[in-house]
């Protein structure tokens, strides 16, 4: 007989924490953030952050180095990601932007 496998219930306590202490949903968001010249490029740094947080988080279930997520916990974590991401990008706009560099005539 096939043993079945019995993953976690929806936890958002435990999702929320995941989304909070991501370091590479924070690493990507500030630097894009950072260097953006344009506001139009928060949203483009925030998905980025996001697609690399869930890609982080895949990767480590998949080494079995992070538990098994809950149904539909995947769908939810993006789109944190994606908030969490855009907060930290604009902050990292506003607070920290580099100088732009202009061309000498």
């Amino acid at each position: 007989m096939i043993p079945l496998v019995t993953l976690p219930p929806f936890n958002p306590v435990e999702l929320i924490l995941v989304v909070l202490l991501d370091p590479v949903v924070i690493v990507v968001a500030f630097l894009m953030g950072r260097s953006a010249d344009q506001w139009q490029k928060l949203i483009v740094a925030g998905f980025a952050a996001a697609a690399a947080g869930a890609l982080a988080i895949w990767l480590g279930s998949y080494l079995q180095l992070l538990p098994p997520r809950g149904p539909g916990s995947e769908a939810g974590l993006f789109v944190m990601n994606f908030i969490y991401g855009l907060v930290i990008a604009t902050l990292a706009y506003v607070f920290l932007r580099r100088p732009v560099s202009r061309p000498r005539d």
